[in-house]
């Protein structure tokens, strides 16, 4: 007796269909569609993902040899391979971005803290480029001879969740997107030196934003006064300063009194400055705050090793856009069974054996737990049991 479906059908459960029904409806993205449906097209990029399917041949065969499988995914049949690459090409990519949205807000409640006592919520700001051929992508220029297109992500702490995600083209700069980000009142963004704007940092301030980043090596700057250097620690200086651009136009200067703290960085033989104007907390606090944006950089390093964000199944900018926000909503899957599993999962770990037993019959829920347990055999009807000690020969 099967009492449950495969591990990718319950995955595929946590999506809310009717919730995704009224997507398709907002977006319009099922127009002069003829059978192909939404579902059928998330199912296929899904399958991509996390069976790591290098293209539109091996998500077609690799469905299509699991035929007697597909009725529990929702599809009545593999699709054929023209069916997906028209899909992925005309389909409005932005369903795939409200459904990120619409699953991150089922996910969060699940999310655990961040590591830091402090209430302010803690967020990381950064971008990261995928590089493309520009002979195949000729709509991503990005150089003379090279594409790309730019992922910028906002990444909370408590759980490290991505919870805002836009792309660009290459060419767009950080600065331009982080101006557009409308942040909560006391949360502290944390970023790298790409994102210095002074006029940004005094209008952050004077809304109640924290932020922290490395200071420029060319900064002009002043100090207010000189603090004690702590004894015993890696802080070097702590000084508040006002900041002193002198090639910078009177209007672009940030006219707030900041922060300048210098940290000895051991393992490098070298001191990190960095530029905040957290005042309430201490300077060996905001050097691990600014530590922890190293997780930023982890999570751009397993979405590109672990899914499927550095090759792509269609040269359209529609269908690269599909098969990157499809790759965040597998991410986001992933992140909630971590955050469900009662053991220390390596993100690397769970989608390696996710996909190798995508279609095994196991209670996802148990398997997340108990993976390498194998399941009872005998089947559960007692009627089938059979008392071998009772079967004797016939007499002769």
């Amino acid at each position: 007796m099967i009492r449950y479906g495969s591990l990718f059908s319950q995955v595929l459960g946590l999506v809310d269909r009717n919730k995704f029904a009224g997507l398709v409806k907002e977006v319009g993205g099922e127009k002069n569609a003829k059978g192909f449906t939404c579902w059928d097209q998330l199912v296929s990029m899904l399958f991509c993902q996390l069976a790591q399917a290098r293209s539109l041949r091996e998500i077609v065969d690799g469905l299509a040899c699991c035929e007697g499988k597909l009725t529990h995914l929702g599809l009545t049949s593999a699709p054929a391979r023209s069916t997906l690459s028209y899909a992925n090409a005309h389909r409005p990519w932005t369903l795939y971005e409200k459904l990120f949205y619409q699953l991150l807000e089922t996910i969060r409640p699940w999310a655990p803290g961040k590591k830091f006592r402090f209430k302010n919520k803690l967020l990381s700001l950064d971008a990261t480029v995928v590089d493309l051929c520009l002979s195949m992508f000729d709509w991503a220029k990005y150089r003379q001879t090279k594409g790309a297109i730019k992922l910028h992500l906002l990444l909370d702490h408590d759980g490290y969740l991505p919870v805002f995600a836009h792309l660009t083209d290459g060419k767009t700069h950080e600065i331009d997107i982080a101006k557009l980000i409308e942040f909560p009142s006391g949360s502290i963004v944390v970023m790298d030196r790409a994102y210095t704007d002074y006029q940004l940092f005094e209008a952050w301030t004077r809304q109640g934003i924290f932020f922290v980043t490395r200071m420029k090596d060319n900064a002009n700057y002043c100090g207010v006064d000189d603090r004690q250097r702590p004894i015993g620690g890696h802080i070097m200086y702590d000084r508040p300063i006002e900041l002193n651009p002198l090639h910078f136009p009177r209007d672009r200067k940030c006219k707030e009194v900041l922060r300048r703290i210098e940290v000895w960085i051991p393992e490098k033989d070298e001191n990190l400055v960095l530029l905040t104007n957290i005042k309430h907390l201490a300077a060996s606090t905001i050097a691990a705050i600014y530590k922890d944006r190293w997780q930023i950089e982890l999570f751009f390093k397993a979405l590109k090793q672990n899914l499927k964000i550095k090759t792509f199944v269609g040269t359209s900018a529609n269908a690269v856009h599909i098969q990157i926000w499809t790759a965040l909503i597998a991410m986001l899957l992933l992140k909630l069974l971590q955050f469900r599993s009662s053991i220390h999962w390596a993100l690397s770990n769970l989608i390696a054996l996710i996909r190798w037993n995508l279609f095994t019959y196991r209670d996802l829920w148990t398997w997340i737990n108990k993976p390498f347990q194998t399941p009872p055999i005998s089947p559960d009807n007692p009627q089938l049991l059979l008392n071998l000690d009772s079967i004797r020969p016939a007499p002769s």
